[in-house]
């Protein structure tokens, strides 16, 4: 079988939920809307992010996550950490162990990145690619997601409901939701957006603004490749790669930074911590001779 890339920049937030016996509450506005299958209702943020923290949790316990002296976590944290609070946003960031090229954000600030994103990008390509997912949830791109996956279940589990209350949203329901946020991709204008953000993120922490064009360029070259009608699907409905990058590099000659760039040494493996060698001394013995 042919290995199946999935292109990052232009996904969403995956949630690929399996039956198990967990449920979320959010609460009997949130249930009422499910049960009516009213159209005009707003899911909150609160609600969103609820939403969303259950569904990834899903998620890191059916993916293999990288452990915390993982190679792959260590490089995530030296190069991310330090952002994991900023625009007034709350991230908690996780790596999947996991082949495919691919990295998501969700409305609860959770930041998910597979090891195949990072075996080829270097540090500024990568954070370039987690600014464009980081984006989608400070313009609430990921939240506008939820809230429209959210009132198409309550328009598909609507009219069927008999119950005059339920308490909680069920594994059943939330796989619904998930398979809705899958469908609904986010538009172009949105995905420009986050490109911009990007962009910006790298220029205002001082990093290689020339590394976004040269991820997409990643991206372009991928799409390429001999599964191109899978990539063709999945970029139906958003800019194209080529174009994107060549954006890219637009701002980046308007803003005079403009450099072709070199991609960087990509090393994911535990540092070595080198030994000090320990040094014996040695007290040479005092030998006295009595005189007979």
């Amino acid at each position: 079988m042919k290995k199946k890339f999935i292109i990052v920049g232009v996904l969403f937030a995956l949630f690929a939920v399996t039956e198990t016996n967990a449920q979320i509450n959010l609460g009997e506005k949130a249930i009422g809307a499910v049960q009516k299958g009213v159209a005009a209702f707003t899911l909150t943020n609160a609600d969103a992010a609820a939403l969303s923290k259950e569904a990834v949790a899903k998620l890191d316990a059916e993916n293999e996550v990288a452990g915390p002296n993982d190679g792959y976590t260590l490089r995530l944290n030296r190069i991310f950490a330090k952002h994991a609070n900023s625009d007034g946003l709350t991230l908690n960031y996780k790596v999947y162990k996991v082949k495919e090229v691919n990295a998501f954000a969700t409305a609860d600030g959770s930041v998910r990145v597979y090891s195949g994103l990072m075996d080829i990008m270097d540090d500024n390509e990568l954070l370039a690619v987690i600014g464009h997912e980081i984006g989608h949830v400070a313009n609430n791109d990921s939240r506008d997601a939820m809230r429209a996956a959210y009132q198409k279940e309550a328009l598909i589990d609507g009219a069927a409901s008999q119950s005059a209350k339920i308490a909680t949203v069920t594994d059943s329901q939330l796989g619904k939701i998930g398979s809705a946020l899958i469908d609904s991709k986010h538009s172009r204008t949105q995905e420009s957006e986050a490109d911009l953000y990007a962009y910006n993120f790298l220029k205002k922490n001082g990093y290689n603004v020339n590394a976004e064009e040269s991820a997409f360029r990643i991206l372009a070259k991928m799409s390429e490749g001999t599964d191109s009608s899978f990539i063709t699907r999945m970029m139906s409905s958003h800019p194209d790669s080529q174009k994107r990058a060549d954006d890219a590099k637009k701002r980046a000659e308007k803003d005079g930074l403009y450099k072709a760039y070199v991609q960087q040494k990509i090393d994911n493996s535990v540092p070595v911590v080198k030994k000090t060698a320990t040094t014996k001394k040695t007290t040479a013995k005092k030998t006295t001779t009595k005189k007979k």
